[in-house]
């Protein structure tokens, strides 16, 4: 059975898989466009970090980062660092990471759910499993500024 848990992003093979992510993310992507985040800025206050194990086996990762919405409790976040194990890749565990995120945006009252992938063929699994669950490509959000290699997409909650 797979559980999803908030976990500490510098676990030792919680930090091996994100290294593995940003790596991959830098082979795929020019450096300005590389906008994953490293386990030191995975445990911020503003971000909730979540792992899937199976009997204790890491399988995958997945973030929610809180955006600043000026005056008031936030109302917008941002899905980071979603990454299956190489291995667990085809066995729902993005999708199961994916609901729990929502289920906890929509849990703290949150009206949209942000995220900012890749353009490149690398990226298409994830964009389809975004867009199976309703997102839908936006405008740029938060600090980010248009780019040839990103894709903003956006859920209302």
């Amino acid at each position: 059975m797979i559980s999803i848990d908030r976990d500490d992003p510098s676990r030792a093979d919680v930090h091996q898989l994100l290294s593995e992510h940003l790596a991959d993310m830098f082979a795929t992507s020019p450096a300005e466009s590389v906008h994953a985040l490293d386990h030191s800025a995975l445990s911020a206050p503003s971000i909730t970090f979540w792992t899937a194990r199976e009997h204790g086996d890491l399988l995958g990762c997945g973030a929610l980062k809180l955006l600043d919405s000026g005056a008031g409790p936030p109302r917008h976040g941002e899905i980071k660092s979603m990454r299956t194990t190489a291995r667990a890749r085809g066995r729902g565990v993005a999708t199961l990471m994916l609901g729990h995120i929502l289920d906890h945006a929509r849990a703290r009252s949150l009206d949209r759910a942000y995220l900012e992938t890749g353009t490149e063929d690398y990226f298409a699994p994830a964009r389809r499993l975004y867009a199976r669950h309703g997102f839908t490509e936006c405008p740029p959000f938060a600090d980010y500024t248009l780019d040839s290699n990103s894709v903003f997409m956006e859920l209302r909650l």
